[in-house]
Formats: C-alpha cells, structure tokens, sequence
C-alpha cells in the first residue's frame, strides 16, 4: 500500500466519481456482492485499517491502494486530508472507492466524506457494509434483540469517558432505556462507562461481553457480569478493535 499523496492532475476529471464502500467487519466473506464489485472496478481504493484487506487482491491490476488507517496511539491521517484525496483522485477523472470496515455511515465519518464530495461536485455512490454495531456481538453468539429479553438495542460510541467535556451521551438515559447496549471504541474507557451506568441504576450482575476482531481468526470473546466486564477484558489482553454488550442477551450461550 502506498502513502497517502495528492492525485496527478494530468487529466479533464471527465467520469471521476467516489464510491463509499461499507466492507463489513473484516472477514471478506461478509463483504457484499456490491461493495466486491466496487473493489473489481476502483482505479484508486483509499482503505482503512479495519476494511477487509484481504479483499483488496479481487483490485484491477494497476489500481492505486491507499493507506489512511488510524492506529490508536500511531499514525493517522486528518479526516481533511483523506476527504482531499478522495476528491482529487475524483477530479482527476478517477472511480475512487473509499474502503472502510463495518458501514461507513455507523461511527465511520461516512457523512462527512459524503458531504465534501458533493460540495465538491463529485458524484457519490453509498455501498452500505455489514455493521459490526450487530454483525461482531452476532459472530460472538450474542442476539443484540431477543424476543423474550429486549425490544430494542442502542449503540453508543465510547470513544470519550462519560464525564469528558466532548461527552454529549445521556449515560442516565442510556441506562434507564431497558434496551441492549452496544457500546463501541470503548476499550479505554470501559471501566468508567461501566461505573456510570452502575451508579444510574443497572445492575452490577448484569450480563456483559467485550468481543475483539470480530469476523477475525483472532476474534476472542470475554464475559461477565458488568461490574467486572472491564477488568475481565483487561486480564484478558483485549485490545481494539473491540464492541463491549451489556444486557441480558449477553448471558445467552447456545450449544
């Protein structure tokens, strides 16, 4: 994979077009048939970390693959720097697909590369991928609804503690909700965010699982009750990228 870099602008930008592509929670097998053929046709693929990359040798012979994966504590590359590429390849008469993991429009900044391309003037064309939000706990054996448990999930991003001032969760609410939690990128903070939903009413023994590459070889599963969810995925080396359920659900095991 190359480094990311600004398009040659050699050419008229005639038939240049940006294809969001949602590739599903990294086994290629669970990419769609639309997002495969989007991968098939690209000129240029800019691809995140999480994407299923083994899904990039099905790439045109020639076609550019860009990296612009974010690494927690590493690299990264600026939200504005990866929308100027996707539009500078586009302008430069190039089919740009951008590949994400998971659906681009679930904590994926899809909207925002959305929304650049088309102030651009850029055609856009929306591949929805497979969601880790529900596929990863599925993949675990954890339903997020059960018809005799829960009526409903919510999914939240745990990216920043419940008391940090760019918090804007209503973790009160959340746990009064009486719905299944999906608490995604909250690996860090799981200890706290477990806190806070014990101090607004949840129980501490409720069933809850941290699941790690999901839809990978590697993908590993944790359970216990809530109170030791974020101990018991500390002991077990758990790392990004992780979806943590807390609910009832999470205490189902199948044989």
């Amino acid at each position: 994979m190359s480094s990311p870099e600004p398009a040659p602008t050699t050419t008229d930008g005639a038939g240049g077009e940006v294809i969001l592509v949602g590739g599903g929670p990294g086994d290629p097998g669970l990419l769609t048939i639309a997002g495969l053929a989007a991968v098939r046709r690209a000129d240029v693929i800019i691809t995140d970390r999480l994407a299923p990359l083994a899904s990039l040798a099905e790439a045109r012979p020639g076609a550019d693959v860009i990296d612009v994966g974010k690494v927690p504590g590493g690299r990264s590359t600026r939200q504005e720097s990866i929308n100027a590429l996707l539009i500078e390849h586009a302008r430069a008469g190039r089919v740009v697909v951008r590949f994400k993991g998971g659906d681009n429009f679930v904590f994926g900044r899809g909207g925002e590369e959305w929304e650049a391309c088309s102030e651009a003037g850029i055609p856009v064309t929306i591949v929805p991928g497979v969601s880790s939000a529900t596929a990863v706990p599925g993949l675990a054996g954890v339903p997020v609804t059960h018809r005799d448990l829960v009526q409903g999930f919510t999914v939240v991003t745990g990216h920043v503690p419940p008391d940090h001032p760019g918090s804007t969760l209503d973790w009160a609410g959340l746990a009064r909700s009486g719905t299944t939690l999906v608490i995604m990128m909250g690996v860090a903070t799981l200890p706290a965010i477990t806190a806070e939903l014990i101090k607004h009413g949840l129980p501490a023994d409720l069933p809850a699982a941290t699941i790690a590459d999901g839809g990978l070889p590697s993908m590993k599963v944790v359970r216990g009750p809530l109170d030791r969810i974020a101990e018991l995925t500390a002991e077990a080396g758990l790392r990004p990228p992780a979806i943590t359920v807390v609910g009832a659900v999470a205490g189902l095991t199948f044989r």
